[in-house]
């Protein structure tokens, strides 16, 4: 996959996704920032014209930067939850399509520390370059499960709704163990919306 931006580069190194760098002539501190983690890194750094950057980024903004990044890792619902290290918030997407909608979506969730986000893989935006800038560089930290029928992924879970219809996003829920059994210490002095069992 090709990502391209100062940010989601930057986060893609520190993530040790890259294999690739493609940078162009800009030589500023942030530039030499990426190229000190790449060579830190052991990652191929090659300098190369303007065009082949617009090219390769699609004319998004690239800011001089292109990076070949290897696919993040699949999860599973049941892998997110039980890796939390305390009550397991995800964030559920039913429906979003723009890629840039996703990488907002997925900047926020890792501000807010989100432990994971479940996509249906079917009427998904793509997890590319313009939603790995989109996210700022969150794209390469989230964990992500992609599953075949977002019902049937959460089936096990109580889930509260969170309210991004409004805003024209789908929708998104919070998840916790609806037999209890395994998040009921995890959930001891936590404060979640309104959760119904669904």
């Amino acid at each position: 996959m090709i990502i391209y931006g100062i940010n989601p580069v930057l986060e893609a190194l520190r993530a040790g996704r890259v294999k690739e760098l493609r940078v162009g002539d800009r030589a500023d501190g942030r530039v030499k920032q990426l190229l000190a983690l790449a060579a830190e890194r052991g990652v191929r750094v090659t300098r190369v014209p303007a065009d082949l950057l617009e090219r390769e980024s699609r004319r998004g903004v690239h800011q001089g930067v292109v990076a070949d990044v290897e696919k993040s890792g699949d999860y599973s619902v049941d892998e997110i939850v039980r890796s939390a290290s305390g009550a397991p918030l995800l964030v559920v997407l039913d429906g979003i399509e723009d890629p840039h909608n996703l990488g907002a979506i997925l900047r926020t969730a890792d501000a807010a520390g989100v432990d994971g986000v479940v996509v249906q893989s079917r009427r998904s935006a793509a997890r590319d370059g313009v939603a790995a800038k989109a996210s700022a560089g969150a794209l390469a930290h989230v964990k992500i499960a992609e599953v075949v029928n977002v019902a049937r992924a959460v089936h096990r879970y109580v889930i509260a709704l969170l309210g991004t219809a409004a805003l024209g996003l789908g929708f998104a829920w919070a998840l916790v163990d609806r037999d209890r059994q395994f998040l009921h210490d995890r959930l001891s002095g936590t404060a979640l919306v309104d959760a119904r069992v669904a």
